[in-house]
């Protein structure tokens, strides 16, 4: 058993004096229920864990029922801690106006309920939070596994976290290909559109959301114009409604626009976004082209490593206001630009046939201060020391 670092951390919170609610949030897959579960074991007191993730929208009910069955565990002890788990919470319509009715009464009543809740749409449970939570809760990113996680829990080298990604649960699967890539298209990729996305939000085009995935995980680390997306798409309506979907895609945890750096500068008109899956499996999984033949195409394991490079750069930040855009001025281009507190940092990614162009050093030119990475090929950083020590 593989035990994340976020574990240590709910325990000492939960046996701590009951203060805040935790909420763990992070995409489909990435261990969110299974480490709520270790905590529970690990902390031995009465639980009640409740999921939401079934066939139908549960109502406000759910909750209420779910929270009477932890209070029952006290025995008509208020000073007994219990432990209460809500799994899937954002599929219940207004779920944190009664989340926060619960709560403040067990606060009244001096009730010693812990929760933790936890969600697999962050965008989605963010704006609960800030609704009618704020200062009830402390939130902790449950994000899709590093190379060290995956490589400690499961042995895996370097090229396999590049073409698998990190979620654990289909890591048992990758010696059947087929088997792994179906597991990932129809119980991360589809649940997710399905559950997470069409169900839970307002989308005019399912059809259109769905083939901008794909679009996506076919040209992910590249930027594209939404003008050109609209090229490549049919009945895609305007730019205004495949922003908009983007930001659903990224909400759920599927795939982003990272947006150019202009520096201070504040720009009226957005620019073009560089696509990027947060995950590769997202892409071997579409592709359907094995690890080894994967490795022998240059163009296409220079496209995945990049992607890795920037999911990683999103998934595992070094602090929590870190922001990660791109750049590019005519023919002049950096792969990744890392805003880290005062520091800045431009990131080229040698892999494949790609060569490193003029871009750094343009760069520099416009921003002397920013300290310049190349990731991969004889003269950069290796991949592996990025993927262990970061920038």
């Amino acid at each position: 058993m593989y035990y994340r670092q976020q574990k240590a951390k709910l325990i000492q919170r939960i046996r701590a004096e009951r203060r805040f609610i935790q909420v763990l949030s992070g995409p489909r897959q990435t261990g969110k229920t299974t480490l709520a579960h270790q905590v529970a074991e690990a902390l031995n007191i009465p639980h009640h864990y409740a999921s939401a993730d079934a066939p139908g929208v549960p109502d406000e009910i759910w909750i209420q029922t779910a929270w009477g069955y932890a209070r029952a565990l006290q025995n008509n002890n208020s000073q007994k801690p219990v432990l209460l788990i809500l799994d899937e919470i954002q599929k219940i319509e207004k779920w944190s106006d009664v989340v926060k009715a619960e709560w403040d009464a067990d606060t009244r009543f001096k009730r010693n309920v812990h929760l933790i809740i936890l969600g697999s749409a962050p965008l989605l449970i963010q704006q609960g939070l800030t609704e009618s939570l704020a200062g009830r809760f402390e939130l902790i990113p449950v994000r899709p596994w590093s190379y060290i996680e995956m490589k400690t829990a499961f042995g895996w080298t370097l090229d396999q976290y590049i073409y698998y990604g990190g979620y654990p649960g289909s890591a048992v699967l990758i010696t059947e290909p087929e088997r792994w890539a179906s597991y990932i298209r129809d119980s991360l990729i589809e649940t997710t559109l399905s559950r997470d996305i069409l169900l839970l939000n307002t989308v005019q085009k399912p059809a259109l959301l769905r083939r901008l995935f794909q679009l996506g995980c076919e040209y992910s680390a590249q930027i594209l114009s939404y003008q050109k997306m609209l090229g490549q798409l049919h009945d895609a309506g305007n730019t205004t409604t495949l922003a908009h979907y983007l930001q659903l895609l990224s909400g759920a945890g599927l795939m982003t626009g990272i947006e150019k750096y202009y520096g201070k500068k504040i720009m009226q008109r957005a620019s073009s976004p560089k696509i990027l899956a947060l995950n590769t499996a997202l892409i071997s999984a579409n592709n359907i082209i094995p690890l080894e033949v994967a490795k022998k195409r240059p163009e296409y394991w220079g496209r995945l490593v990049e992607s890795a490079v920037g999911a990683h750069l999103i998934n595992h930040p070094t602090h929590p206001t870190q922001r990660v855009y791109y750049w590019r001025e005519g023919n002049d281009e950096v792969d990744f630009i890392v805003e880290n507190q005062d520091e800045l940092f431009a990131i080229e990614v040698k892999s494949g046939l790609k060569k490193i162009g003029t871009g750094l050093s343009a760069f520099l030119k416009k921003f002397p201060k920013a300290r310049v990475i190349q990731v991969g090929g004889s003269e950069g950083m290796t991949l592996v020391d990025f993927f262990e020590k970061g920038v």
